[in-house]
């Protein structure tokens, strides 16, 4: 063994263990290659491993990627949120940012109740279900509206949460059409949204808590319900439960996190 990388499994957006949305945070001296970080993404297992180094730019705090069990991604919510929870946590200080390669700088700031994170917030446009048709039939359920973003966010709007909940969408058949997310939402009973998210071409048939869909649905909503702060609830088999917040150009998503295993990486 060569290398023995710090580890941590992270569950954010959650109060206590088992619930939210699993990551693993790893912090590394330098990037390892592309296909070993890939490689581990992989050997985890989770939605998403986040990888962190010291950004020698002056730019942010930390350099910050992020790989599913299968590819590299753009924009991780959950797991950026875990990030910031264990360098808080280990380093102290109330504030810290991450520079990625394409979603800009991002922040994690100590709150009451936990954490917020600043992600971009994803404007989305309107859609028809004709170019939508096929995604539609395999969620199996027709949505009210359905909404697109050109970066590969796709939002359709439900009646109401039981509606969202007794989604029984064909995973494989959404896997085929790529690696789009499919985000499903609709007024929440105990909070003011609900949502599900499926990412089955990314390795992630459901996803528990997903953060990047609610930079889209942060803007999205808040122009429907007319403010910029409000509450949400992502209905996955763990379940989590988010607020959201409109400022400019950024979507604030609050939350805990709770550390559930501390290690090592052996490579």
């Amino acid at each position: 063994m060569s290398q023995k990388i710090p580890y941590w499994h992270v569950d954010a957006f959650a109060s206590r263990p088992f619930g939210g949305n699993q990551a693993a945070v790893m912090v590394l001296e330098e990037w390892l290659p592309d296909d070993v970080l890939v490689a581990i993404g992989g050997e985890n297992l989770f939605a998403e491993t986040a990888f962190v180094v010291r950004d020698a730019t002056g730019a942010a705090d930390w350099e910050l990627r992020w790989c599913t069990p299968t590819y590299e991604i753009a924009l991780c919510g959950h797991a950026t949120l875990a990030s910031g929870h264990i360098l808080l946590t280990r380093d102290g200080g109330e504030r810290i940012t991450f520079r990625t390669r394409k979603s800009g700088i991002l922040e994690v700031v100590k709150a009451q109740d936990g954490y917020e994170l600043a992600l971009p917030a994803i404007a989305t446009q309107a859609d028809t279900a004709a170019n939508q048709a096929e995604a539609i039939r395999l969620l199996g359920a027709e949505p009210l509206e359905v909404y697109r973003s050109e970066l590969g966010y796709n939002i359709y709007l439900y009646e109401n949460e039981a509606a969202v909940r007794g989604l029984a969408p064909d995973i494989r058949g959404l896997e085929r059409l790529g690696s789009d997310q499919f985000i499903c939402t609709a007024p929440g009973d105990a909070t003011d949204i609900v949502s599900r998210v499926f990412v089955p071409g990314g390795g992630v048939d459901e996803d528990s808590v997903t953060g990047s869909a609610h930079a889209v649905l942060t803007p999205y909503w808040a122009k429907r319900l007319g403010r910029d702060n409000f509450t949400a609830h992502q209905a996955s088999t763990r379940g989590g439960d988010l607020t959201l917040r409109l400022d400019g150009d950024r979507a604030w998503l609050g939350g805990p996190c709770v550390t559930v295993v501390e290690g090592a990486f052996y490579l």
